[in-house]
C-alpha cells in the first residue's frame, strides 16, 4: 500500500478504481487532469489531504476491483475498446437527446427566473456536438486501428501502417477534445451551482439537474479509461510492434 501525496491522482486511480468514487464525490478530476500530485489536487479543491489519505484507506476504495469486478489494464485492448463503446459510448447517445429535451423544457418554463438555465443549454448543446463527432472519430478510425494492431502483434505479424503516421497522433487530438469537454462540463457544474436546483424546484427541473450530475460522473470514467488506460497502451503496443519489426 503506498499512499505517498506526492503520487499523481491518475497513479491512485489506477492501482484502486475503486478510488475513483471518492475522487468523483469530491471533485477532483482523476482524468483529465490526473497528472497533478495528489496533494496538489487537495489543494486545488481545498479537501485537506489528510482527510483525503484517510479515505483512502478504507477497505472500500483500497480494493483493486473495479464495482463490475473487471480489471481494465489486464483485459485485452479490444476488449477495453468494445466496453468503451457500448457502456459509455452507448450511454453518451442515449442520454444526449433525452437531456436537451429537459433542458429545452426547463428553460422554457422557469429560464425567466433562471437565467443561467440558457447558458447551460448553450453549454451542454456543445458538449453534445464536440462528444457525437469525438465518438465517431473513435469508433471508426483510431479503435479499429488499435484493435488491428493488437491482433497483428499477437499473431506476430506486422500490423499496416495507418493514414495517421503513429497512433499517438489521433491520441494526442482525443485527448485535446477530452479536455474541451471537461471545460464545458466544468462550466455546466458552475453554472448550476454543483447540480443544485433551487428549493422550490419542480420534478423536471430535478430530473434535469441529476441527469447532468450522472452524465458527468459518467463522463469523467469514460475518460479515464481512454486517458489513463487504453491510450497509453495503445502507444506502448505500437512501440512494440515497431521495435519487432525492427528486430525482423
Amino acid at each position: 500500500m503506498n499512499l505517498d501525496p506526492t503520487r499523481t491522482v491518475r497513479e491512485f486511480a489506477l492501482e484502486f478504481p475503486n478510488a475513483t468514487r471518492l475522487f468523483e464525490k469530491l471533485g477532483i478530476d482523476y482524468c483529465c487532469g490526473g497528472g497533478k500530485p495528489l496533494q496538489a489536487a487537495c489543494a486545488d479543491a481545498r479537501i485537506p489531504l489528510a482527510d483525503v489519505l484517510h479515505s483512502l484507506k478504507e477497505e472500500t476504495f483500497l480494493t483493486a476491483a473495479n464495482t463490475d469486478s473487471t480489471d481494465f489494464k489486464q483485459q485485452s485492448l479490444k476488449g477495453l475498446i468494445e466496453h468503451i463503446v457500448v457502456r459509455h459510448h452507448g450511454y453518451v447517445r442515449q442520454e444526449i437527446p433525452r437531456l436537451q429535451q429537459l433542458l429545452k423544457k426547463v428553460v422554457s418554463v422557469h429560464g425567466g427566473k433562471h437565467p443561467e438555465l440558457a447558458g447551460i443549454q448553450q453549454h451542454f448543446h456543445a458538449l453534445a456536438d464536440e462528444l457525437t463527432s469525438h465518438m465517431m472519430k473513435e469508433e471508426q478510425v483510431l479503435f479499429p486501428y488499435i484493435a488491428v494492431m493488437e491482433q497483428a502483434f499477437q499473431e506476430g505479424k506486422p500490423a499496416r501502417r495507418p493514414m495517421f503516421g503513429t497512433v499517438t497522433n489521433p491520441v494526442h487530438m482525443m485527448e485535446m477534445e477530452h479536455d474541451s469537454a471537461g471545460a464545458l462540463l466544468k462550466e455546466i457544474s458552475a453554472a448550476s451551482g454543483g447540480y443544485t436546483p433551487p428549493e422550490n424546484a419542480c420534478f423536471s427541473y430535478r430530473t434535469l439537474y441529476t441527469g447532468l450530475k450522472d452524465f458527468e460522473a459518467d463522463l469523467h470514467q469514460h475518460i479515464h479509461l481512454e486517458n489513463n488506460i487504453l491510450f497509453p497502451r495503445a502507444i506502448a503496443l505500437e512501440e512494440q510492434v515497431n521495435a519487432a519489426v525492427n528486430v525482423t
